[in-house]
């Protein structure tokens, strides 16, 4: 049943949005679609039209490895009376890390949104309040992005591979 979501999601919003959509793919029980960042409130508005109504989660990557597009959000959106689920990825460099902000479709991405500033340093554009919301003011790192070894480089116990690094 999956695949047919997939199936039927990304030929909907291939047809609205065209190249706009980058890629789908089925990634162990769920549809992702990755979209172009500029595009993401559009296509999110479109879902939601279609019954994806409820913004389960909004949170932040970092694939250092990934030039060009080492951050990003991912959003997890469910439509509850059908009972389907779906992935949305946006992508942004390290040097733009901006993505437009969903509060006008979801005012629950609010605290969200600034969670995912708080910890991995996406700036949501248009957001109404994008400050820290859990870490200091004074803090000038994002502490989930993996620019920091987790353990002592002089450890030979563990390394960054225990820790999927």
């Amino acid at each position: 049943m999956e695949n047919t979501l997939l199936a039927e999601l990304t030929d909907k919003l291939k047809t609205t949005f065209g190249d706009d959509i980058v890629g789908s793919e089925q990634q162990y029980d769920f549809p992702v679609i990755t979209v172009k960042k500029e595009k993401i409130v559009e296509v999110i508005k479109a879902l939601h039209a279609d019954g994806f109504n409820f913004l389960t989660d909004l949170t932040g990557i970092h694939y250092p490895d990934n030039k060009g597009k080492e951050l990003g959000a991912i959003y997890h959106l469910h439509d509850m009376p059908k009972n389907r689920r779906v992935r949305l990825k946006a992508l942004a460099s390290i040097a733009d890390p901006s993505i437009p902000t969903l509060t006008g479709v979801f005012p629950g991405a609010n605290w969200m949104e600034r969670e995912t500033y708080d910890f991995f340093g996406i700036n949501f554009k248009g957001h109404p309040n994008l400050k820290r919301i859990l870490n200091m003011d004074e803090m000038n790192y994002f502490p989930m992005r993996k620019e920091y070894p987790l353990e002592d480089a002089r450890r030979e116990d563990k390394d960054n591979t225990m820790f999927g690094r």
